[in-house]
């Protein structure tokens, strides 16, 4: 014969989430893993775009003359991006329900953009014929020799990164903590409202008198 009285939970076993709550252990998680692979994808976005990202040489009247292209030179939005990926993972704690959606779609686009441009610039030779063109004093010199490095790559995976952390606050950001109400714009607290006092009551009458006022 089994007991209509349930048995009392032990503190070993887990606690269920309320219904429609995330846990909070992995709300955590995912926080922590959204601000460590956005933050980490926009510092390697904006390094990568001040190295070098090809090399050539211009046909010049003393040789050959070295050319080099840096990230910057050959497309800036990596680095745009990275900063507005920045201000969207900071912004995501600042709204809620549907503002915090489209803040973290912001985010993801940011990643997707900075993979595009990256990848669209790792054989790009547009910004060292500009270069030729300039130091060998002929505007259809082109630059000879052209290599690429790895930086490109680097930053598409910085994008990757990015796009992570966004489809992370997309997916599980409802279950992360957003800034408090209590505070005002300028950062200061809501002062805390006072309620009149009531001159019918007793003690009103004696903390009057004690003032030295007139209760009539």
């Amino acid at each position: 014969m089994t007991s209509a009285v349930p048995s009392p939970r032990t503190d070993d076993e887990p606690r269920a989430a309320a219904p429609g709550r995330p846990p909070r252990g992995g709300g955590r998680r995912s926080l922590a893993a959204a601000l460590l692979l956005g933050a980490a994808g926009a510092a390697l976005a904006l390094l990568a775009s001040r190295q070098s990202w090809a090399h050539g040489t211009a046909a010049v009247a003393g040789g050959d003359f070295p050319l080099t292209a840096k990230g910057s030179d050959v497309t800036g939005v990596p680095a745009a991006l990275a900063i507005v990926g920045l201000a969207a993972l900071v912004a995501v704690f600042a709204v809620r329900r549907a503002g915090r959606l489209l803040v973290s779609l912001l985010l993801a686009l940011s990643g997707v953009g900075i993979i595009v441009s990256a990848l669209l610039g790792a054989d790009d030779s547009a910004a060292l014929d500009e270069k030729a063109a300039e130091t060998s004093g002929d505007a259809a010199a082109q630059v000879a020799g052209l290599s690429h490095t790895g930086w490109p790559y680097a930053a598409a995976a910085a994008g990757a990164l990015i796009l992570a952390a966004g489809l992370l606050a997309v997916f599980r950001g409802r279950a992360w903590p957003a800034m408090s109400g209590r505070y005002e714009r300028d950062g200061a607290p809501r002062p805390k409202a006072r309620r009149a006092p009531d001159p019918d009551r007793p003690e009103e009458l004696w903390k009057a008198i004690d003032r030295g006022e007139d209760p009539t």
